[in-house]
């Protein structure tokens, strides 16, 4: 059994999510453009999923860099390497 290692304890991974559940979550939270609480994002989502392996997931993204939560959910805040290209060809301008 894998074990997920977090700052205060050791936490046995009952439900280890498969890549094709960690990408139903990125695009349901990424397809949302706001900030999405988590009970519905559980509700969104194409496939019923266990709590755990959604709170295992979700700290997974936010560790990548994907998405921050906020009081009110969380927001997807991933930008890709193509757009972050395009802004950096535009330069800066005054106005």
């Amino acid at each position: 059994m894998q074990k997920l290692v977090t700052k205060k304890k050791m936490v046995r991974l009952l439900h280890s999510p498969t890549l094709n559940t960690v990408m139903m979550v990125e695009d349901t939270i990424c397809g949302a453009q706001e900030v999405i609480k988590i009970s519905d994002l559980k509700r969104k989502l194409p496939k019923k999923i266990n709590h755990y392996t959604l709170k295992v997931i979700l700290a997974y993204l936010q560790k990548s860099g994907k998405i921050e939560f906020t009081p009110d959910g969380v927001i997807w805040v991933f930008m890709p390497k193509e757009d972050l290209n395009l802004i950096m060809k535009r330069g800066r301008t005054w106005t």
